[in-house]
């Protein structure tokens, strides 16, 4: 009888043994599950970083005109009227950068 309780009593840690190991609420699964925890806590971080920097980008739109103009004058390409606006234009690919153009017989550029 007392060897049947103990073959009983070793069946049933190997059983328990297996379903700690290899089970749907093992080791291996929370040990995943932690991972997946701390990678959506990064992105999360990451999220709220953007978020907040959008915030104070809507802040200062709404509260001030030197935001609005610095927008203005980046994306819409705003010149004010006592402004002179100078583009400069990188040469083609083959131009020299410090040769002057060539000239025809009668000075004029070609």
């Amino acid at each position: 009888m007392l060897r049947l309780v103990a073959l009983i009593l070793l069946a049933l840690l190997l059983f328990l043994g297996v379903k700690l190991w290899a089970g749907e609420w093992g080791f291996r699964e929370v040990a995943r599950l932690q991972s997946q925890i701390a990678e959506q806590k990064a992105e999360n971080a990451r999220l709220k970083q953007r978020n907040d920097q959008l915030q104070a980008d809507v802040d200062d739109l709404r509260n001030g005109k030197v935001a609005i103009e610095e927008r203005a004058r980046t994306e819409l390409g705003l010149i004010k009227p006592d402004e002179i606006f100078y583009q400069v234009v990188d040469p083609l690919p083959g131009e020299s950068k410090s040769a002057p153009p060539e000239k025809n017989s009668d000075g004029n550029p070609r």
